[in-house]
C-alpha cells in the first residue's frame, strides 16, 4: 500500500545545512571541538540546493572593502556641476560690473544733457556779472546758487587769457597779433570770446576764443 493510501501524504525532509531562517548551521551538521578532519564528512558536504555564500558570490567581500563603482561618476558629475556654477558666476559678476559701467555711463549722460540745455543761461549770467548787472541786488544771489548748485554737478567753466591753445579744450575764432609774454614759444589765447565748459573730464563746450602767435 502506498503512502498516499494510508494517508499519511508525501514526507519532505528538510537537509539544508543553513537554518533559512536564522542562516546558522544546524546541529546534525555541527562538528565538535575534539573532532578529527574526516569523522564527520557530512559537515563539509553541502546539501543539495544550498549554496554557501562565499560560492554564490566570489566578489562579496571585495565589495565591502572597495569603493561602489560609481564613485567616479559621481565624482566628475560634481565637478562638472562645480565647474557650470563657477562659470555662471563669473558671468553674473561681468554682468553686475556692465550693469553698472552702463549705469554710470547714463547718468553722466542725463547729467551732460541737461548741463548743456542751460549753457544760454549761463552764458548770459556771465555777461550780466561782466556789464555790472548783478552788483547786488536778487539776481545776483539767484544766478550766484544756480551756478553753485550745477557746480555739484561738475559743472566747471574755463578759459582764462594768457592760456597755450589747446585744440582740444579751445575753438580758436580770431587770429590776430597781440603783444605776448617775454619767452613766449606757442601760439596764445589773448582773448576769450565765450567761455568753455566741461563736466569733470567731459568737455561741453569748448572756450571760443583770440588767439596770437609768438613774434
Amino acid at each position: 500500500m502506498s503512502d498516499t493510501e494510508n494517508g499519511s501524504g508525501p514526507v519532505i525532509r528538510d537537509r539544508r545545512r543553513l537554518d533559512p531562517e536564522t542562516g546558522k548551521v544546524r546541529e546534525a551538521y555541527g562538528v565538535t571541538d575534539d573532532a578529527q578532519p574526516g569523522e564527520h564528512p557530512e559537515a563539509d558536504e553541502v546539501p543539495e540546493g544550498v549554496v554557501p555564500d562565499a560560492v554564490a558570490d566570489p566578489e562579496a567581500g571585495a565589495a565591502e572593502t572597495a569603493p561602489p563603482a560609481g564613485d567616479a561618476a559621481l565624482e566628475a558629475l560634481a565637478a562638472e556641476r562645480l565647474e557650470d556654477l563657477q562659470r555662471l558666476q563669473a558671468e553674473f559678476v561681468n554682468y553686475r560690473r556692465r550693469v553698472e559701467r552702463d549705469r554710470d555711463v547714463a547718468r553722466d549722460t542725463a547729467v551732460a544733457s541737461v548741463l548743456e540745455a542751460l549753457l544760454p543761461v549761463l552764458d548770459d549770467v556771465h555777461l550780466a556779472r561782466q556789464h555790472g548787472d548783478l552788483e547786488g541786488g536778487p539776481f545776483a544771489a539767484i544766478a550766484e546758487k544756480l551756478e553753485n548748485v550745477l557746480g555739484r554737478f561738475g559743472l566747471a567753466r574755463y578759459g582764462e587769457p594768457g592760456e597755450a591753445f589747446d585744440p582740444v579744450v579751445h575753438e580758436a575764432l580770431i587770429h590776430t597779433q597781440a603783444e605776448l609774454a617775454e619767452g613766449t614759444t606757442e601760439t596764445t589765447v589773448v582773448q576769450i570770446l565765450q567761455p568753455g565748459y566741461r563736466a569733470g573730464d567731459r568737455v561741453l563746450r569748448a572756450a571760443r576764443v583770440a588767439v596770437a602767435d609768438p613774434s
